[in-house]
């Protein structure tokens, strides 16, 4: 535990300067555990998780992983039951590493077929956090680090360039400079459509595996 505490502080300290690709893919793994100990402990799952969250510890990390996952609940209120039961609805069992890892960078890349933007990243998050709370509550919650992991992977090998090009990670926070609702609806249903598209894909991807 000391070690994700340390290296969330690392992630946290990039910020006066243009991110490396290592240091984006820590902040990208860092803020994923955040999100994931947030949908945690609103699914009322008793689970280890670091003293202090990212967004409760202030500063410039801090600060983004809030705005994820206010976004977050705005997208997960919009559609609710698309971001429940993800490993029932992908037909995968949690009990498995290669399985688990294999269906999340599935999903990514569909995500992510047409392009990138803040939508999609934040549909990527939400999914690693209701898949995390299906594999702790199905007794597996080995597998959580097994989902930051594979965001971290995923990042690396296909944000990085995007990212660097934005700035870093707190390029998201310019999402919520906006206030006119009917920017975040249309902003958080293009995510959604996004989310419905892919997940017929992975299904159709997976079934085709076994």
């Amino acid at each position: 535990m000391e070690m994700l505490r340390r290296s969330s502080v690392f992630a946290a300290e990039v910020f006066d300067r243009s991110p490396t690709d290592k240091e984006l893919v820590s902040q990208a793994k860092a803020l994923c555990r955040d999100y994931i100990h947030s949908r945690l402990n609103r699914a009322g799952i008793g689970w280890s998780k670091p003293e202090h969250g990212l967004a409760a510890s202030g500063g410039t990390l801090g600060e983004i992983s809030s705005v994820l996952l206010w976004l977050g609940d705005e997208l997960e209120y919009l559609r609710p039951n698309v971001y429940r039961n993800v490993a029932r609805q992908l037909n995968i069992t949690v009990a498995s590493e290669s399985i688990v890892s294999d269906a999340f960078l599935a999903v990514a890349a569909d995500i992510f077929s047409t392009g990138v933007t803040w939508g999609k990243v934040v549909s990527l998050y939400a999914v690693a956090g209701a898949l995390a709370v299906d594999c702790v509550r199905h007794g597996h919650p080995a597998m959580v680090h097994t989902i930051v992991d594979c965001m971290g992977e995923f990042v690396r090998k296909s944000l990085t360039s995007w990212l660097r090009r934005r700035g870093g990670w707190v390029d998201m926070t310019k999402c919520v400079v906006n206030t006119d609702p009917s920017f975040r609806s249309h902003w958080l249903v293009t995510a959604v459509c996004a989310f419905g598209h892919y997940l017929k894909a992975t299904v159709l991807y997976i079934l085709r595996e076994k």
